[in-house]
């Protein structure tokens, strides 16, 4: 069996460049945003068949294709920065096409059509056992032998992931609070996100789903638009968000990946901060490579290092004003709490 490791976190944080720089491993299957991309439609309960298992990960992911079709894109839509078979489709880029795919190669839609043909002759099992599967086929068809996923806004995900997978290892990652929070208040996912959260609090529903006609006519004008298959990006763009809200996210993300560290053996749970991982790149990263399972070459070291840039820290002190970087601190002080305590 592979190893499988998950890096979870607010996002934000390096975590994308932690995905490039493991991609460059040539053990590691660095699955970037996988979770992200399929989510709860990939975890059904009980048996399904490989076809079903196929539509959950091909079908696009709802939120994604809107924000697509409304122009709103992320610097995480790889798929969308080379015209592809699905640039133009009405329905979506496919939900495995979008981050996964192409970060493992320059031929998405080919590799798309090869699990395709793979996937759908699948037997019934449980959905974790499918994406056990698909992950030994990936590492199978790139000479992998670890495998490690990371997805962005992900703590939430972590008790599910312990149960479906209970060998896994976790990563948690992050980064400085006020950061941390400022680069997610100027990043249209995490604007989306916000108001997405600000629809489920003014419903009093957990999700979307539960939404009735009535709900959604109680909505003002600048929040109704975005349950639409397509809207006016500047809904997003232009809305006036307080950086604290951001503030308190973190502060909210951080605590869940903390307390949910806190439940796990030792040997199977892993911190990592990123500011760490700017002043400190090689130690950081050999110790990541020992927890996963993998060989932390000279070469690998030097190379991920030198693709580091430290040039976002300090970005909320540097931008804000005092009265502004003080009120973004206090929205961030209970996470921080958490952290400074850790998992122990």
């Amino acid at each position: 069996m592979r190893s499988l490791t998950f890096v979870i976190g607010t996002g934000r944080s390096g975590s994308t460049a932690l995905s490039r720089i493991l991609n460059t491993h040539p053990d590691v299957l660095s699955l970037n945003e996988y979770l992200a991309s399929v989510g709860d439609a990939a975890f059904p309960e009980g048996k399904v068949s490989g076809a079903d298992f196929w539509q959950a990960l091909f079908r696009p992911t709802p939120y994604f294709a809107s924000m697509i079709r409304s122009g709103l894109l992320m610097p995480e839509f790889l798929y969308t920065r080379r015209p592809g078979r699905y640039t133009d489709d009405p329905a979506g880029v496919p939900a495995l096409s979008l981050m996964v795919l192409p970060h493992l190669t320059d031929d998405p839609d080919g590799l798309l059509d090869e699990l395709r043909a793979v996937v759908v002759a699948w037997p019934e099992r449980t959905a974790a056992e499918h994406h056990e599967a698909l992950f030994a086929w990936l590492g199978e068809r790139f000479g992998r032998t670890a495998v490690v996923e990371r997805s962005g806004y992900s703590t939430g995900w972590a008790p599910g992931l312990r149960a479906a997978f209970p060998h896994a290892k976790f990563v948690h990652l992050f980064r400085d609070g006020p950061d941390c929070a400022l680069s997610m208040s100027r990043h249209p996912g995490y604007r989306v996100i916000t108001l997405m959260r600000e629809i489920r609090e003014r419903t009093g529903v957990d999700s979307f789903g539960e939404l009735t006609d009535g709900m959604v006519r109680s909505l003002p004008p600048e929040l109704a638009p975005l349950l639409a298959e397509s809207f006016d990006p500047a809904l997003v763009r232009d809305r006036d968000l307080p950086v604290r809200r951001f503030g308190a996210l973190w502060s909210e993300l951080v605590t869940e990946g903390t307390r949910f560290l806190a439940g796990l053996p030792a040997d199977r749970r892993m911190t990592l901060a990123y500011e760490d991982l700017l002043d400190a790149p090689r130690e950081e990263l050999a110790r990541l490579a020992a927890f996963v399972g993998i060989e932390p070459s000279a070469r690998w070291l030097d190379s991920a290092a030198a693709t580091l840039d430290g040039g976002r820290r300090g970005s909320a002190r540097r931008q804000l004003t005092a009265a502004e970087l003080q009120d973004l601190k206090e929205s961030c002080a209970p996470g921080a709490r958490v952290l400074a305590e850790g998992p122990a």
